[in-house]
């Protein structure tokens, strides 16, 4: 009978075990399974830039992937092979992307497997204008026709921008359309009669009426319009997911579907649409994000084929 006895006692043993480690787990926090390893970030670069800045990433690769595609705040970021073994991209800080450290992570595809490369970027807060404006609600508030019109036309270029043609077609560096003064426009919040509008997405060059407009580098014109806001304006796909605007042209010189190289005469400076006078609305976007157009002109970039070769 001493057995049964001896038997009982070890569970009673055993439950006043489990219960001490439950106690002092509940005291002393800590982990009863092990956890999966967690992924470093950033182990393959730092990068940094403001808000609105474009960046050149350099990717080195070994062999020759059939594709190179980055993502960084859920927007895609295509790379292109500059020459073997490097490849580039792109990438657009977003005017209103939050400040901090963001992780762009960028897959390399090879036909048998995927090497993944993680890098941190440091988005950096840029101080943009802000204007107030008090205007009558006729000037402001539009009628019931006018609001169809534009209804329509957003949704026009929202299509237009959500396409991507998968091959590059810029090359080299990149020009300013038109010589003339810049107004510091880009980023800029108009708050009108007490509301605050959306920041303004482009930059102001004042240049003289008929003044001629470029591209800023080879590309598709994809779209030309004469819109309520915008007046007439040619959308480039330069490739890519990358595209620039140039608004308020007195005429368009290119027509839709029409290829385009750098420096050629696309239209000419007007005050079309919404404008005061003058001038020539420049923009870009980049996968999405809303980027000060001279930030191009400022890239590390060689005018040949060696940047310009490739995918």
């Amino acid at each position: 009978m001493e057995a049964p006895f001896r038997s009982a006692a070890r569970r009673r043993a055993d439950v006043i075990a489990v219960m001490a480690i439950v106690l002092m787990a509940s005291v002393f926090p800590v982990n009863l399974l092990p956890s999966p390893p967690q992924e470093l970030r950033g182990t393959d670069g730092q990068l940094s830039g403001k808000q609105g800045q474009v960046l050149l990433v350099k990717v080195p690769a070994d062999g020759r992937p059939k594709d190179v595609t980055g993502l960084f705040l859920q927007r895609r970021i295509p790379f292109f092979l500059d020459s073997a073994p490097q490849y580039l991209g792109l990438l657009g800080i977003d005017l209103e992307d939050a400040p901090g450290t963001h992780e762009l992570v960028i897959d390399l595809h090879y036909p048998d497997t995927t090497r993944r490369l993680s890098y941190n970027v440091l988005v950096m807060k840029e101080t943009y204008p802000v204007q107030h404006l008090t205007l009558p609600r006729d000037k402001v508030d539009l009628d019931d026709e006018s609001l169809v019109r534009v209804k329509a036309e957003q949704d026009q270029v929202r299509a237009v921008l959500a396409t991507r043609t998968q091959e590059r077609l810029w090359r080299g560096v990149f020009v300013e359309p038109v010589q003339g003064n810049t107004t510091g426009a880009f980023g800029r919040v108009r708050i009108i009669n007490g509301q605050a509008r959306s920041p303004h997405n482009g930059e102001d060059i004042g240049a003289s009426l008929g003044a001629d407009v470029v591209a800023t580098n080879d590309g598709v014109a994809r779209l030309t319009v004469d819109h309520f806001f915008s007046g007439k304006g040619v959308f480039l796909d330069h490739g890519l997911g990358f595209f620039s605007m140039y608004f308020h042209l007195s005429e368009v010189a290119v027509r839709d579907g029409e290829s385009v190289k750098r420096g050629q005469v696309i239209g000419k400076v007007g005050a079309s649409g919404r404008a005061t006078g003058p001038h020539l609305h420049w923009g870009v976007r980049l996968n999405g994000a809303r980027v000060d157009p001279y930030s191009l002109l400022k890239l590390p970039l060689e005018d040949g084929e060696r940047s310009g070769s490739g995918r």
